[in-house]
Order: structure tokens, then C-alpha cells, then sequence
């Protein structure tokens, strides 16, 4: 099978023999894809170069199978020039995309909603980007949160009331602490609901929620992206004698 002028991005690449390079893309028709771009690391390779994350690519392969192979990568545009912290937010948005996608499954959706949030990242409200990105990669996958209504009796959530947010249910008036549940504002609730997350005390609470949420369908198993980001404000903040 021949596929010819794919939107992709990069999602994760590493060496492959002594000139080859393995990717994962994210394509808009074909989703995640695994693909291997032989000879892509000698010096004059024609798109070698281009398999980089946060590229723009359109991108042509061959084959089938867990493996394809690609025949053509051309840029896009501009790279998406991450830097700083906005950098080591796209590398989560990678891994999430990893760990939650699964290949050959299309979102075409998804696609758009990826390259916003990369986009997003170069504003300074890396935050709120991030919460905006998990709330709709959740919906595009079948698991959205409700978020403007308790699961018990319809009502509507005020913005005053303490909620306890119950995973893979939703929200319920806060009464007790319960194991693996979030206790949260009504306004942040639905400030996620209408993604206007434009206060400290609502991205704080919004990340909490998240986080539990993410972590159930990530089976618990951390995040390198989250542990390398850790290291490196730690690494920064300790004084060089």
C-alpha cells in the first residue's frame, strides 16, 4: 500500500541501526502510525532533517503492518520552535498521545485539536493550554467529563458549591472524602466546561482533577515527560559551588 501527501506531526523518533530512524507520526487520516525512514541519518539524506517533533510534515510511506516505510518527508512551514517550558509541555502532549492513542486509529478531529495546542504553547499561558488539550484528547477518545451537571439528580453545578468529582462518573455535592475522588469548586468545573481557565486557584484545582483522571487511564504508570521536567526546574534551581 502506497499513501501519498499525509499531514503528520512527529510524536517520538530514536536511531535505528547505523543510518536509519524509527518515528511514530500522528497523521490526520491514518492516525498514529510506527514507521521507519531508512537511511534518514546519513549526511545528505533528503528528509532526515524533517523527522524532528513539533515539525509540520507532509509526509508519503509504503508498506503495511506495525512498520511502514516512508518515502518522503517535507516540511511544512516553520518548526514549531518550543523553548523552555513550553518545550517540556509539548513532550507531554507527545507522550499522552503515545500512551493514549492507538495506531491506526483516525481523529481527524484530534489532528486539528494537536496542532492548536502545540500553537498554544508558544503563548506564555502554558497552563491553561495543557488542561484545554487533556479535556478534549479525553472526549476524542470516548472518555469526556461531565462537567456542567452532578451525575446524581441532573442539577446544574453552581459556582459556589464544593463538589467531589467521582472518575469515570462525575461530579456529586461534596460531603466526605472519598478514595480516588477530587474534591473541587463548582467555578472551576465549569470553568474546564467553557475553557476559560484564566485563574490560579481554578488551573490549580483543574490540574488536580486532571491528573487523577489521566492516571486512572494511564494505569498508574508515571509519566517521563512529567519525572524529566521535575529533574531538570530541580537541576536549575540548585546552586553551582
Amino acid at each position: 500500500m502506497r499513501v501519498h501527501g499525509q499531514a503528520a506531526f512527529v510524536l517520538h523518533h530514536r536511531a535505528y541501526g547505523e543510518t536509519s530512524v524509527l518515528v511514530e507520526l500522528f497523521t490526520r487520516e491514518h492516525g498514529r502510525i510506527g514507521a521507519i525512514a531508512k537511511g534518514a541519518r546519513r549526511p545528505r539524506a533528503r528528509h532526515g532533517n524533517n523527522l524532528i517533533p513539533f515539525q509540520p510534515l507532509i509526509v508519503d510511506w509504503s508498506g503495511k503492518g506495525e512498520l511502514v516505510v516512508i518515502t518522503e518527508a517535507e516540511a511544512q512551514g516553520q518548526n514549531i520552535a518550543l523553548q523552555g517550558k513550553a518545550l517540556f509541555c509539548g513532550f507531554y502532549i507527545n507522550e499522552l498521545m503515545l500512551r493514549l492513542v492507538h495506531r491506526y486509529d483516525p481523529h481527524q478531529s484530534l489532528f486539528d485539536i494537536y496542532g492548536q495546542a502545540l500553537y498554544g504553547l508558544l503563548d506564555e499561558h502554558t497552563e491553561a493550554v495543557l488542561r484545554v488539550f487533556e479535556k478534549r484528547l479525553l472526549i476524542e477518545l470516548g472518555y469526556g467529563l461531565v462537567l456542567d451537571h452532578e451525575i446524581r439528580g441532573n442539577s446544574p453545578i453552581q459556582p459556589g458549591a464544593d463538589y467531589l468529582y467521582i472518575p469515570d462518573a462525575g461530579p456529586v455535592p461534596y460531603e466526605n472524602d472519598e478514595d480516588g475522588a477530587v474534591k473541587i469548586k463548582g467555578r472551576s468545573l465549569l470553568a474546564l466546561s467553557r475553557e476559560t481557565l484564566n485563574d490560579d486557584a481554578v488551573l490549580q484545582e483543574s490540574k488536580t482533577l486532571m491528573r487523577a483522571i489521566l492516571g486512572r487511564h494511564l494505569g498508574g504508570k508515571p509519566l517521563h515527560s512529567r519525572k524529566l521536567f521535575r529533574e531538570v526546574k530541580y537541576n536549575s534551581s540548585t546552586p553551582r559551588h
